[in-house]
C-alpha cells in the first residue's frame, strides 16, 4: 500500500500533469504549480503529434555535416543566434559527438522505451474523463519528393523498421489520392497506420489540469525561486509568495527546471530548443492525417484548425523571437499547398528543454526526494505521461514498466 506524502509538482506542462494525477490517484496530498498556468509553454504549442515511431534522433551519424549545410541553405530549418554561440558551444560539441551509429542506437532504443505505447497512454490517463476526446486515431505520413529522397532516409527508416514501424509506401499519382491537398511536388508517402495525434493540445493541457482538480489535487499559479533541502532531503519549495513544505518535490519544469537546478549546486547540460508554430484559422481545406514533411516540418489537423510547425532555433531562452522561421513555414505552405486558404495565421514560439543525448531525466536525484521529469526535447507531448507514471511508480516504491537507466538524472555529473 501506499504510503500516503505531501507532494509539490514544479511545472504544469504534459509531464506535471501527468505526475500529479497519476499521484493523486495514490492518495498522495498534491499541489500542483506553475508560473503561468497549466500547458502555457512546449506543452500548448506543440505539433500534437503522439510521436511513438520518434525514435530515430536527430544527432545521429552525419550531424555535423548536415547541420553545417543547414546554416547554409535557407530552406533548411536551422536557425542559430550567433551571439549566443559561445555560451551554446560545450552543450553543442556533447550533442554532436552522441551522433555516432552506437550512440545512435542506443539513443533509439531509449527513446523507443519512453515512447512505444504513448496512445495506451493517453488512453490510460485520461479514461473516463472529459479530457478522453482529445486523444485521436490517425495514421502520419512522410511525405517526399519521390522514392530516391525516401531512400536517401534510409537510416532513420532503418532505425524505425528495427523497432516494428514499417511503412506503406504509395507513390505518383496515388499520392494525392491519398492526400488530396498534397500540391505536385509530393511524389512519395510513406505511411505509418495506427497512431495517435491530439486534437487541441492547449484545450487537452486545461482539461487534465480540470481532471486533477476534480480528483482532489490542487493547483497553484506561481514562481518556485528555491526548493529547501535539511539534511540533503527535499522539506518543502519556496515560491515568490511564501513556503510550502512537502516530503518530495517533482521538478517538470522543463527549461525551467535548470536555474531551479542550480541553485541546488546541481548542473545539467540543459538547451533549448526554439520552436515555432503557425496555427491556421478557417483552412480552406485539411489533410486526411498528420502528415511529417521530412526534415522540414509537419502539419497536423486539429478541432480549431491546421497546425505547421518547424523549425530548430539555437538562441537565448530570452532572446526576441526571430521573423525568419515564420517566413520559412509560409514558404512551405505554399509549396506543399498550393490551393491552401485560410483566414488566419497565429504565430507562436516555445522552448524544447534538450540534453545532449535526446533523452531525458526522468528519476530521483540522489536520495534526496527531488525527482526530475524534463528533456524530452520533441517528444514531450508523446512521452509525458509515461513519465509522470514512472515518476508515481518510483515514489510508491513500484517497479517502473520499463529501463530507467537511460535517463538517469545524475548521467552527466
Amino acid at each position: 500500500m501506499t504510503t500516503q506524502a505531501k507532494i509539490i509538482v514544479i511545472g504544469a506542462g504534459i509531464c506535471g500533469l501527468s505526475a500529479a494525477i497519476w499521484l493523486r490517484r495514490d492518495g498522495h496530498e498534491v499541489t500542483l504549480i506553475d508560473r503561468e498556468g497549466p500547458g502555457a509553454g512546449a506543452s500548448y504549442g506543440n505539433a500534437g503529434l503522439l510521436a511513438e515511431w520518434a525514435i530515430a534522433p536527430i544527432n545521429s551519424p552525419g550531424i555535423f555535416r548536415q547541420g553545417i549545410k543547414s546554416l547554409f541553405d535557407p530552406a533548411a530549418p536551422l536557425f542559430v543566434q550567433y551571439s549566443y554561440l559561445p555560451r551554446l558551444m560545450p552543450w553543442l560539441l556533447r550533442y554532436v559527438a552522441q551522433g555516432t551509429d552506437t550512440r545512435t542506437r542506443h539513443m533509439a532504443a531509449g527513446l523507443h522505451n519512453l515512447l512505444h505505447d504513448s496512445v495506451d497512454q493517453h488512453r490510460a490517463l485520461t479514461r473516463g474523463t472529459k479530457a478522453a476526446r482529445f486523444v485521436t486515431d490517425s495514421d502520419l505520413s512522410y511525405a517526399y519528393a519521390n522514392r530516391v529522397a525516401y531512400e536517401a532516409d534510409g537510416y532513420g527508416w532503418a532505425i524505425k523498421r528495427n523497432a516494428g514501424y514499417v511503412p506503406e509506401l504509395i507513390e505518383g499519382p496515388a499520392v494525392q489520392e491519398a492526400e488530396p491537398m498534397l500540391g505536385p511536388n509530393i511524389g512519395c508517402l510513406a505511411v505509418l497506420r495506427g497512431h495517435g495525434h491530439i486534437a487541441n493540445p492547449g484545450a487537452y493541457m486545461q482539461a487534465l489540469a480540470e481532471v486533477f482538480q476534480s480528483e482532489g489535487g490542487t493547483l497553484r499559479r506561481a514562481t518556485v525561486t528555491d526548493i529547501t533541502l535539511r539534511d540533503g532531503r527535499v522539506t518543502g519549495v519556496e515560491t515568490e509568495t511564501g513556503s510550502l513544505a512537502c516530503d518530495h518535490a517533482v521538478l517538470t519544469a522543463g527549461i525551467w527546471s535548470k536555474p531551479i537546478l542550480r541553485k541546488l549546486g546541481i548542473k545539467v547540460p540543459l538547451e533549448a530548443e526554439r520552436g515555432y508554430h503557425l496555427h491556421l484559422i478557417s483552412p480552406s481545406q485539411v489533410p486526411r492525417n498528420p502528415v511529417m514533411v521530412a526534415g522540414k516540418c509537419a502539419f497536423n489537423p486539429m478541432e480549431h484548425g491546421l497546425r505547421c510547425t518547424s523549425t530548430v532555433e539555437l538562441a537565448h531562452v530570452d532572446a526576441p523571437r526571430s521573423p525568419k522561421p515564420y517566413a520559412l513555414m509560409r514558404r512551405y505552405l505554399s509549396e506543399l499547398f498550393p490551393d491552401l486558404t485560410y483566414e488566419l495565421a497565429e504565430e507562436w514560439m516555445g522552448h524544447r528543454p534538450s540534453t545532449p543525448d535526446s533523452l531525458p531525466l526522468v528519476g530521483e536525484r540522489g536520495a534526496s526526494g527531488l525527482y526530475l521529469g524534463f528533456g524530452h526535447q520533441h517528444v514531450g507531448l508523446t512521452g509525458g505521461p509515461k513519465t509522470g507514471r514512472w515518476i508515481a511508480d518510483m515514489i510508491a516504491g513500484r517497479k517502473a514498466n520499463g529501463d530507467m537507466s537511460y535517463y538517469d538524472p545524475a548521467r552527466f555529473d
